[in-house]
């Protein structure tokens, strides 16, 4: 299935992934390269939950340019398995080998703002990343590293704390907690 039929297909949490999916579509119908940096109005990324075995943790990293602990993600570049895209970017940006796919649908979709920035030297205009993110297990003895041109830190968060790690208020809000009530609900 790819990742427009995975879109389609995917049955919304609530009023902000019904509105963001309903984008989604638009967008991809609008644009032919929205799998690309090439769009820079917009383009798709993956992103992991990364959580334990037990489900209690999450493994994120502190992102050198939000300034904040966040999910482990990234660009599709013009790959269309977003979830090949969700586990390696999580393997680059953390360093663990072993990455367990708890479900291979899509877990959770959001459109998050990117503010411009500097990245490589070259200014990065604001734009949208149109963002699948999926759920997926390490082991929390795995070895960890620091990717040093994207973060400056790695670690496990008890997902109840996570909201205390990162200071993007509206990620915190209208991203992580519905994670982390998705996930609970999961666990069930």
């Amino acid at each position: 299935m790819n990742f427009k039929e995975q879109i389609e297909n995917y049955e919304p949490y609530n009023i902000q992934e019904e509105k963001d999916k309903q984008t989604m579509l638009k967008y991809i119908n609008t644009f032919n390269d929205v799998l690309t940096r090439e769009n820079e109005f917009g383009h798709f990324t993956a992103s992991a939950w990364a959580v334990n075995k037990e489900k209690t943790k999450v493994l994120m990293i502190y992102h050198n340019i939000y300034k904040s602990w966040a999910w482990a993600g990234g660009h599709a570049d013009g790959e269309s398995d977003l979830l090949g895209t969700a586990i390696r970017e999580l393997k680059e940006e953390t360093g663990v080998k072993n990455v367990k796919v708890i479900n291979e649908n899509i877990f959770s979709l959001e459109i998050v703002r990117v503010n411009g920035h500097i990245k490589k030297g070259k200014y990065v205009s604001s734009h949208v990343h149109l963002n699948l993110t999926f759920l997926l297990e390490v082991d929390e003895n795995e070895n960890l590293h620091i990717k040093e041109d994207e973060n400056s830190g790695v670690r496990w968060i008890n997902i109840d704390d996570v909201e205390k790690f990162s200071n993007e208020k509206w990620i915190i809000e209208n991203i992580y907690k519905k994670l982390n009530e998705k996930l609970k609900a999961y666990k069930k």
